[in-house]
């Protein structure tokens, strides 16, 4: 259908009730895999690039990657910058035609959260890019991201935040964790409706790999419009490669086992866009 922003399909998705899911990918296959996946659902779907995996191939081969794919999908596909941690990175993504930003200045105090995002968000405004920031820490490690001293995010800090940098999504820090969850997870709930009572921009959810199906549901009754799905993406592609050669050690055409761990990734995909209640919303 369409290589897009973001801004459109998360205000539908806030009308809607329901949540876009955001997958991380990693390379060529990854990105053919979520792509085939969302059009299997007819769903909307982010496609989104970590700072490392930017290091590993630069952020002109993925955009190359998602834009060919998504000329050829039927669906609307947007590429989006997770957990951009600079200034300088941020405006090169948006040189290079991603169609979405996240700047994470969560690490930072707040008040030079909210200079860094605003920054951002005034340079972002002038392309029609809409950007994501975070408030509070997500814990865990996930990628190059390390929080070993989360903090949720405040309702009365929020709606500063947004008032004073002119963001489109803020990710929120309710219990959620990078990397796949250990233990029941004891998400704030209730802080989240505050937030979403509070604000009306679209809110993120950061860390849901590994978290019950059924409580990313409730987050997404909650306010929950956008969804961030990594870990379980990587390991299902990791697990389908090795399982084929484990049963094939003589193989050597990288084709064989990529389309392997291609269909599980997509399965994977689909079963996340049943969570996000975005199949058919295309």
């Amino acid at each position: 259908m369409a290589f897009v922003t973001t801004q459109e399909m998360l205000l539908a998705a806030d009308k809607g009730a329901y949540a876009v899911g955001a997958f991380n990918v990693e390379n060529m296959e990854m990105v053919m895999a979520v792509i085939r996946a969302a059009e299997e659902m007819q769903a909307p779907v982010i496609l989104q690039t970590t700072p490392s995996t930017v290091k590993y191939a630069g952020l002109a081969m993925y955009y190359a990657n998602v834009r060919a794919a998504a000329q050829q999908a039927e669906i609307p596909v947007a590429l989006h910058l997770d957990h951009g941690n600079s200034f300088s990175l941020a405006m090169q993504a948006l040189r290079t035609g991603y169609t979405s930003v996240m700047i994470d200045g969560s690490h930072e105090t707040f008040e030079d959260n909210i200079v860094l995002t605003r920054r951002v968000a005034d340079a972002c405004a002038c392309a029609g890019v809409p950007v994501e920031a975070e408030l509070g820490k997500v814990g865990g490690k996930e990628d190059d991201l390390d929080c070993s001293d989360p903090g949720y995010t405040d309702p009365e800090d929020a709606v500063k935040f947004a008032a004073e940098t002119g963001i489109g999504s803020l990710a929120v820090a309710i219990g959620t964790a990078h990397g796949i969850y250990k233990g029941e997870p004891k998400l704030d709930v209730e802080r989240l409706s505050e937030i979403r009572r509070r604000l009306s921009i679209p809110l993120v959810l950061h860390g849901a790999s590994g978290v019950p199906d059924e409580a990313v549901r409730e987050c997404i009754r909650r306010g929950i419009s956008k969804v961030n799905f990594a870990t379980e993406l990587r390991i299902a592609y990791s697990d389908g490669v090795k399982e084929f050669l484990k049963k094939n050690p003589d193989a050597f055409d990288p084709k064989k086992y990529g389309a392997v761990g291609m269909d599980r990734v997509t399965e994977v995909v689909k079963e996340k866009i049943k969570v996000c209640g975005s199949g058919g919303k295309a």
